[in-house]
């Protein structure tokens, strides 16, 4: 197919929406490329990954999708057509498709048909994800397509399993006659999985045998990509940066508490359980010593103890709205307070501080829901340290963190952690986290 016709195609494939301006994506989605021979078992495979990861946004895209529709004359000669070929692919489509993915954009996936070799509308609509899986026999095989990739696999199964399971797919799903698949098995399929398809096994990262049969093998790629699903970019900056893991149950809360429409209530409500997650999450980041304790049926179980040393401090006004859930968490806590100005001086005057008088001794939550450009918590993390607190022994817990603040309070304090449960866009002009949940103080306590 000549580069004009496939300009064309693409063009009028996008028309839908040539006029929508791209929205950048908050984080960039984790893409896995899953190749192998035909009937190798690389969609099993995807299920299983599928499956595993049902608490994130996953969307499969089949390169089959993008074969080039046949015309009238081909289609007369349609046994003469090797589908194993990487020019039976439209791959600028791919490309362009994929990109929109990345981007934060949903796209409409051809819906190619197999019988009539011809794209049938409408096409199949995908929503942007936080993982996309690229599965095909030729997905590893054009480097540009592999630049697309986080993660590469290649399902290596005999190829007489999987030649038995190609005759059974192609003559029950696919209605083709037994001696058309194995005819063209010898004189496609076979010759173009030693030409491309296998030497494309060289850029995998991850080599399956025997395909889903392997569970071992999935587990583990399962837990991969759960580590990097949990890595924002300024993560592997910063390794005392902590982001609780997303799942669709955080998602939906902090759809909530986005919401310029949802009530008080509500907000309070979706905001006190974030924000008693997140306080979890910091206090697993404090020491332990372990403890054998016996249990009321004579047992011993092995457990650990945390260190009782702690007290919280929050920042007025907004911190003082995750006194609540630390104190459910720690019972008896002591808690001081830090009033800092938020205009003059870029937000760094201090105007009132109220903290215990042993706090030099002790571990720190510091408590404010929303890290944006960091004024606000670098001077407070400073009255911390000259009252004698250890800049280690200090875990900053938010809701929302922007990553300018993350870059001020990090430079400056890097032995500090930060507990997160979202890392946002970026700041606006006036100082604003984007996309933000606005000003969580007057909202929280119903001052706006």
């Amino acid at each position: 197919m000549d580069s004009d016709t496939l300009a064309e195609q693409i063009k009028e494939h996008f028309k839908y929406d040539a006029s929508e301006a791209p929205a950048p994506p908050l984080k960039q989605p984790f893409v896995i490329g899953v190749a192998g021979g035909t009937a190798s078992g690389k969609t099993t495979v995807c299920d299983m990954i599928i499956a595993q990861l049902h608490d994130q946004r996953v969307v499969l895209v089949n390169q089959d999708s993008f074969y080039c529709p046949l015309s009238d004359e081909k289609l007369e000669k349609v046994v003469e057509v090797n589908f194993d070929h990487p020019d039976a692919f439209n791959t600028e489509l791919l490309l362009a498709c994929m990109d929109k993915l990345k981007n934060g954009q949903a796209v409409s996936i051809p819906n190619y048909d197999f019988k009539t070799h011809k794209n049938i509308e409408p096409g199949r609509k995908i929503n942007a994800s936080d993982v996309i899986i690229l599965e095909g026999i030729l997905v590893l095989h054009d480097p540009r397509v592999r630049d697309l990739m986080n993660m590469k696999i290649f399902v290596d199964t005999d190829s007489d399993v999987r030649l038995a399971r190609r005759v059974q797919r192609d003559t029950v799903e696919r209605g083709r006659d037994i001696h058309n698949v194995l005819d063209q098995y010898d004189k496609f399929v076979k010759p173009s999985f030693e030409e491309y398809i296998l030497p494309s096994k060289k850029y995998a990262d991850i080599i399956i045998p025997r395909g889903g049969d392997n569970d071992v093998a999935v587990d583990l790629i399962v837990q991969h990509i759960r580590t990097k699903l949990g890595q924002h970019d300024i993560c592997k900056i910063y390794p005392n940066v902590f982001i609780i893991l997303l799942t669709f149950q955080i998602r939906g809360m902090h759809t909530l508490i986005r919401d310029v429409k949802t009530t008080k209530h509500d907000f309070v409500f979706y905001a006190d359980r974030l924000i008693r997650l997140v306080v979890e999450h910091g206090l697993g980041h404090l020491p332990f010593t372990e403890k054998q304790i016996t249990t009321p049926t004579g047992s011993v179980y092995s457990g650990v103890v945390f260190c009782r040393r702690l007290c919280g401090v929050s920042i007025i006004r907004s911190g003082e709205s995750m006194e609540n859930a630390l104190r459910a968490c720690c019972k008896g806590i002591k808690i001081g307070k830090i009033l800092i100005h938020g205009e003059g001086n870029d937000g760094r005057q201090l105007i009132y501080e109220n903290l215990p008088d042993d706090i030099a001794s002790r571990h720190v939550l510091l408590l404010d829901p929303v890290l944006a450009s960091g004024n606000s918590a670098v001077k407070a993390i400073s009255l911390l340290l000259s009252k004698g607190v250890a800049e280690s022994n200090i875990i900053f817990l938010n809701l929302v963190a922007a990553p300018e603040g993350i870059h001020a309070v990090c430079k400056k304090f890097p032995t500090l952690k930060i507990v997160t449960s979202e890392i946002d866009m970026s700041l606006n002009k006036d100082l604003r986290v984007i996309p933000g949940m606005g000003e969580f103080g007057d909202r929280y306590f119903g001052t706006d």
